[in-house]
């Protein structure tokens, strides 16, 4: 059978490759795009160079091999962009998912009952419409598109001929309510109407498994079959698919995403544990459910201790450095440098060592900082339980960070089980070709993507339960002292 090509969108760059029936990846293809950052707090993307780049690496891909039986996408979720219909010309540039200039709209929504987070597309969508049609003549013409970057993906490779999203990504725009059957599939008009977005500019939703429509910009015009926000495509890549089991993803920050099933949540906000319910993905018309856990600082304390303190030369040297004492001598390091999420959602929180002495040296800061991120990977793991119900009995892992041998160490004894680590470092483009698999029968259900996962390694943990429970509770309490550093944004809550 045909190999399934996946265009996979990040933060810094855009993938290609070449997924295999077996379940390997090959035929790799990068080019850099990174965001810039026009004055402190936002961010924003060239959308043309992220479509020129998309044509870029998915012909290069293509041209290693005869054919693809179908297209996967994954895609950084939130980032949002609003083209001209008739040109297919972006109308300014993408705003990206960090970006906080919508926080003071999100804060006055709340005064109407509207509880919306800045990292959301809704009022990204907002203020971009704000800037180019403040009247909305050009979008209640249906003149202009919106959408999120699959959107944006799937209407550059179909040549202009589609303007979907799907499940996964309409789920985390802000913008769709329950529908019929539990869905979370159609727009919600007191949102629209409240941001002044015309329904006619939003994309349709489909499924985030099925036959989409034809990559016509691409030789042989494969059909795509296969759309994920990052997340849930590494979910998918790292086999999770029955319900329970959970993979966290370790880069910049940190995701912790677990399968619940065919059955729906309840609400559509926060759980009482910090966790938000999320479509992990949606195939003949049925979701599959899933809660996420967020941390806001996970490999970017490594880049801390690399760019600003100038402890490391590199994020590959602090394995060694870290490895080079045996314990931290009992020094404490919570990460959050841009405050903190799951479980105690506080945005005035912010980075705190605890228990430094004069024998603190550069092995044990090092140690600290790896540790303190697998402490806030269990308060991940805790908190996904415990709103979901469902014990995970192992964790998987992908990211940037389950390359550090020490950290995965670390993660294993700050949750108690054991980690299995994924055997590519972004799961996220297996995920999209897993997904464009099961459209075409290469994957029969989601029992034989669970089936078809081998990680690289897995790290069993070596504390015992009682040295494991007090280590938790001397994190616990570093982690109190890290919150509420800035009264005034502590209370601020999306």
């Amino acid at each position: 059978m045909s190999e399934l090509l996946v265009v996979d969108v990040g933060t810094s760059g855009v993938r290609a490759a070449l997924v295999r029936p077996d379940a390997t990846v090959g035929r790799v293809h990068h080019v850099a795009v990174l965001p810039s950052s026009p004055s402190p707090g936002l961010v924003e993307m060239d959308a043309e160079r992220l479509a020129s780049a998309v044509l870029e690496v998915a012909s290069a891909a293509l041209s290693e091999v005869r054919s693809a039986a179908a297209v996967g996408i994954a895609n950084q979720r939130a980032t949002t962009v609003v083209w001209d219909r008739r040109t297919g010309r972006p109308v300014g540039p993408a705003i990206g998912w960090q970006d906080l200039r919508t926080v003071g709209t999100c804060l006055t929504l709340q005064a109407d009952g509207l509880r919306l987070a800045p990292n959301m597309s809704a009022t990204k969508v907002a203020a971009i419409l704000d800037a180019v049609d403040p009247d909305r003549t050009r979008a209640e013409a249906g003149e202009l598109c919106a959408g999120t970057v699959d959107s944006w993906v799937c209407w550059t490779l179909s040549g202009g001929g589609l303007h979907v999203t799907d499940a996964t990504n309409a789920g985390v725009t802000g913008l769709v309510r329950q529908g019929d059957g539990g869905r979370w599939d159609c727009w919600d008009e007191r949102v629209l109407d409240a941001l002044r977005i015309p329904v006619q500019v939003l994309p349709s939703i489909v499924d985030s498994s099925g036959v989409i429509g034809p990559a016509t910009a691409l030789p042989g015009a494969p059909v795509i079959c296969g759309i994920a926000g990052d997340q849930q495509a590494s979910l998918i890549g790292q086999g999770c698919t029955r319900p329970g089991l959970a993979k966290a993803t370790f880069g910049t920050g940190g995701m912790l995403d677990q399968c619940t099933g065919t059955v729906g949540p309840d609400h559509a906000g926060r759980g009482p544990e910090g966790t938000f319910p999320i479509v992990a993905w949606q195939q003949a018309g049925v979701p599959r459910w899933g809660v996420e856990a967020i941390m806001l600082s996970a490999g970017t304390c490594v880049e801390w201790l690399r760019d600003d303190l100038g402890v490391l030369a590199t994020a590959e040297e602090s394995t060694s450095v870290a490895g080079a004492c045996a314990s931290t001598g009992d020094v404490w390091f919570v990460p959050a440098l841009l405050g903190m999420g799951t479980p105690v959602w506080d945005f005035g929180a912010r980075g705190t060592l605890v228990g430094v002495t004069r024998g603190t040296g550069r092995p044990e800061l090092v140690r600290a900082v790896l540790e303190g991120i697998a402490h806030r990977g269990a308060d991940l793991l805790e908190a996904a339980e415990a709103d979901s119900g469902l014990p995970v009995p192992t964790l998987r892992v992908d990211g940037g960070m389950s390359a550090n041998d020490v950290f995965v160490r670390a993660l294993a004894d700050a949750t108690g089980r054991p980690v299995e680590v994924a055997p590519v470092l972004e799961a996220t483009t297996l995920g999209a070709g897993f997904l464009a698999g099961l459209a075409l029968g290469t994957w029969k259900d989601e029992g034989e993507v669970a089936d078809a996962y081998r990680p690289r390694t897995v790290v069993e943990p070596q504390l015992s339960d009682p040295d494991r429970a007090t280590r938790r509770a001397r994190w616990l309490t570093a982690r109190a002292k890290a919150e509420a550093t800035i009264p005034e944004l502590s209370g601020i809550s999306f």
